[in-house]
């Protein structure tokens, strides 16, 4: 006669009842731990804000940034481009203090980069 098998009892999975308000273990080796998320690239405080562009403007970024990715392979985006430029004319020793508009902006800083289109 065959013998019948037992059901086994089913595993639970998680903690059990007492197991949820115990402090949770971390490991010791933290180095091992892979991290979450992408990977800072900033070193300094940042902070994200909003910007309207026109879509020539964007066109033109985009297109920037296309050609520095076809002609040496890295990837640069609209930020990049941005702050670098911001970089730069905060480092330039331009006095852009009488300006009073938009349009002024643009004579003074493209009589500076040596190109002038009226």
């Amino acid at each position: 006669m065959a013998m019948r098998r037992t059901p086994a009892k089913p595993r639970r999975i998680g903690k059990s009842g007492e197991g949820i308000f115990l402090p949770r273990v971390e490991s010791s080796d933290t180095s091992k731990q892979k991290r979450r998320g992408r990977r800072p690239t900033h070193t300094e405080h940042w902070r994200k804000v909003t910007v309207v562009l026109f879509d020539r403007q964007i066109v033109f970024l985009d297109r920037l940034a296309a050609d520095i990715r076809a002609h040496s392979g890295v990837a640069i985006s609209r930020a990049n481009v941005i702050r670098a430029l911001i970089d730069a004319l905060s480092e330039s020793d331009l006095d852009l203090t009488g300006t009073r508009s938009e349009a002024d902006l643009k004579a003074i800083l493209t009589a500076r980069l040596g190109r002038y289109r009226s």
